[in-house]
């Protein structure tokens, strides 16, 4: 499936369009705003257009409650944004930087610049959706900052510009993000599912908080353009989202986590027929899978799911997180509707 080119201009056109006038607004001295990670448990990988940020397929998550972004912002007499990552300045020729200021230079009016204040409480580009947590609070706090007042689904779409994944962050609970027809994504959009799951447990197992070698935006261009897997991959990945919307309504535990990690396994496995090779996991990794799976054989229902990156998240409900915990000492469980 390719990927159709779009200028950048007409990126910076649609921007104008959604703002409108009020990207000129005079700005607040400063803003901030939180924003949570999330995990797919269906997931989206590919996109149908890179620019605008747009996926082949729809996708729904579980916010992660605090582990996510603090980000604030600070208007500066300066030739170009100032960004510190956890307290610490970042390189203006650093990806993370360069990707940061390209969007603020799309949203905001000429010659404005800020100081960025960013603090992640889960570790950078490791496959735990830093970058979808920080673009949704730098969203936020921008509409904050610039007095937007914009409706969700249209900083939804503004936050999607940053990082795909970031569309879907904006909110706590499950979000589903609709892959969307328009050539300039303005219908590709999430939206908050009403359904509340008190019960669910998210378990965070670190096998490692170092960089990711390969971003996932390049993963998803590699996989698309060499693997032989991937032609299946919207079909499955369509299936799974409507099953596991169905069994989140009806409260379908078991559904919905079968459903997940086979989703998961089935992504890793269409990139791994990449090639190069594209496979996120370490040894570490397997040792895990491997520990839920014989767990699950024992009797514990306990299932996984898996983003790019070597990290796993388990799924669990709250009456089995004991037994979670004695197993794996490490874990840091998330109670998303605490």
């Amino acid at each position: 499936m390719s990927q159709t080119p779009t200028s950048i201009l007409s990126v910076g056109q649609w921007v104008d369009d959604v703002l409108g006038n009020a990207k000129f607004n005079s700005p607040a001295a400063h803003a901030s705003a939180y924003a949570p990670s999330n995990i797919a448990l269906s997931k989206y990988w590919g996109k149908r257009e890179v620019n605008f940020n747009l996926p082949v397929t729809g996708s729904v998550s579980i916010s992660l409650a605090e582990h996510g972004t603090k980000t604030g912002l600070s208007v500066i007499d300066a030739p170009q944004h100032h960004i510190t990552l956890n307290s610490e300045e970042v390189d203006a020729s650093q990806s993370f930087a360069i990707k940061l200021s390209q969007w603020l230079d799309r949203v905001l009016p000429n010659n404005l610049k800020l100081r960025v204040d960013t603090y992640n409480t889960v570790p950078t580009a490791a496959g735990l959706a830093s970058s979808a947590s920080g673009f949704a609070a730098l969203t936020l706090a921008t509409n904050c900052l610039m007095g937007w007042q914009l409706p969700e689904q249209q900083l939804s779409a503004l936050a999607r510009l940053g990082s795909g994944s970031a569309s879907r962050s904006l909110w706590h609970g499950f979000v589903k993000w609709q892959a969307g027809e328009q050539p300039n994504g303005s219908d590709s959009v999430a939206f908050l599912l009403k359904h509340q799951w008190p019960q669910l447990r998210v378990g965070l197992l670190t096998v490692s908080s170092q960089k990711k070698a390969v971003s996932s935006r390049e993963g998803m261009a590699r996989t698309m353009a060499t693997s032989a897997l991937y032609k299946q991959w919207p079909q499955q990945a369509n299936s799974d989202l409507t099953t596991i919307e169905t069994a989140i309504e009806a409260g379908d535990f078991k559904t919905m986590a079968v459903t997940a990690e086979n989703n998961a396994m089935s992504m890793h496995a269409t990139m791994a027929a990449a090639w190069p090779p594209l496979v996120y996991w370490q040894p570490d990794s397997l040792t895990q899978m491997h520990k839920v799976w014989q767990l699950r054989e024992q009797g514990l229902p306990l299932y996984l799911t898996m983003d790019a990156g070597p990290n796993l998240k388990l799924l669990f409900e709250a009456k089995h997180q004991s037994d979670v915990e004695a197993a794996f000492p490490e874990v840091q469980v998330i109670i998303p509707f605490g």
